[in-house]
């Protein structure tokens, strides 16, 4: 068995929050298992009014084991489900679907999301190096990964046999093998079940090197680019301490 569900261990209905003062807002995170949330909360997402639907949406409840909640001031600004696992014995976090409202305080939801995500890895992977993995539509979301270190694909990087091996696996997890393309990390069609879906606030700052890794990309098509990378023991403690 090439991958072992971890999630549970740490998912258990609802976990201790995140709180966080961002002015006069508060911002609350919160993971629980997917399997128990309700039709009222499911029906919520749709507030967010981003990219997926109620089916999409009932999809990821099936497909992963956590769901973690943004709230500003009590109102659903983002959600992310996800699976903490062993792949081939290495520990991963698989963020199979990630939506944020389009307002002015999202880098600062995606902030609390991505900080939920990497604070159950430290709990399930103490003291040890971690592979974070997602689809990406379009290079705006790759401001969830700018804490990882090891990225691939990356710009003018030659993707050895081990890097395009972990291209492979996660392909076939996120049951989008079928048109995947390993030398270039991108699913040419049918890849948008879940996928990381955020807009930035200043897409004039990203930088050409990532929007070059997308020129491949046909997101009409529901093409996707498979991205991963690593974070090492010493830096998760930072990056999953709670505040």
């Amino acid at each position: 068995m090439e991958w072992q569900n971890r999630g549970v261990v740490v998912g258990v209905v609802v976990a201790k929050s995140l709180r966080e003062s961002l002015g006069s807002m508060s911002l609350e995170v919160t993971t629980q298992d997917s399997s128990a949330l309700t039709e009222a909360q499911l029906e919520e997402m749709l507030t967010i009014e981003g990219s997926f639907g109620l089916e999409q949406f009932q999809k990821a409840q099936q497909d992963w084991v956590l769901c973690t909640l943004a709230r500003l001031d009590g109102k659903l600004h983002g959600v992310t489900f996800s699976t903490l696992e062993r792949i081939g014995g290495t520990p991963c976090v698989l963020l199979g679907l990630m939506t944020i409202k389009r307002t002015a305080k999202r880098d600062s939801i995606l902030k609390g999301l991505m900080g939920e995500a990497y604070h159950r890895a430290l709990m399930a992977f103490p003291d040890e190096d971690v592979v974070v993995g997602s689809r990406f539509p379009s290079a705006d979301g790759m401001e969830a990964f700018k804490s990882l270190t090891d990225i691939i694909p990356r710009f003018e990087h030659r993707a050895d046999g081990e890097a395009r091996a972990w291209g492979k696996r996660l392909a076939r997890r996120f049951k989008v093998d079928a048109t995947y393309d390993e030398k270039t990390f991108t699913v040419a069609s049918g890849g948008q079940s879940g996928f990381l879906d955020h807009v930035s606030l200043k897409p004039e700052k990203i930088s050409d090197e990532i929007t070059t890794l997308f020129k491949g990309v046909n997101a009409k098509k529901g093409g996707v680019l498979i991205v991963h990378g690593w974070t090492m023991a010493e830096s998760l403690v930072k990056l999953g301490a709670r505040s």
